[in-house]
C-alpha cells in the first residue's frame, strides 16, 4: 500500500470518529492551488478545517507535531479559498483542529491554532 492509500485510509477513519463525535464531514481532501485540507466539516456554528495525520509509532515524534507552521499557513490559505469558492463570509465562525492518529490511537485537537 503507497504512502497516499495510506492516508486516505486513516482520513475515512478519522472522518468516521469526528462523525461519532458530532461533527458533519462536508468533504475530503479538499485541494486548491496552494493547499490540501484533508477533512471540511461542522461542529455546531463552526465550519471546522482539520488536518490528519498518522504515526505507526513514535521514532519520528508524535502525530501532532507534524503541524508545523509552515502546514498551518497551508491550511490557513487553503481555508480562505474554501470561503471565498463556497460564498461564505470571511466573519463566519472557523476553527482549525487536528486529528493526531499514534499508533492505533485517535486523539482530537480542538481549536489547535488560531486563523491568524
Amino acid at each position: 500500500m503507497n504512502r497516499r492509500s495510506i492516508g486516505t485510509e486513516y482520513e475515512k477513519a478519522a472522518g468516521a470518529w469526528l462523525t461519532g463525535q458530532g461533527y458533519l464531514v462536508l468533504e475530503y481532501n479538499y485541494r486548491c492551488r496552494r493547499a490540501e485540507i484533508d477533512i471540511v466539516a461542522r461542529e455546531g456554528r463552526y465550519l471546522v478545517f482539520v488536518e490528519v495525520k498518522y504515526r505507526k509509532n513514535r521514532k519520528e515524534g508524535s502525530a501532532a507535531e507534524a503541524v508545523d507552521e509552515r502546514k498551518k499557513r497551508r491550511i490557513r490559505m487553503g481555508a480562505l479559498f474554501y470561503l471565498k469558492e463556497k460564498s461564505c463570509p470571511l466573519s463566519a465562525p472557523v476553527r482549525f483542529d487536528v486529528v493526531s492518529i499514534d499508533e492505533g490511537k485517535i486523539r482530537l485537537f480542538r481549536n489547535a491554532f488560531p486563523f491568524r
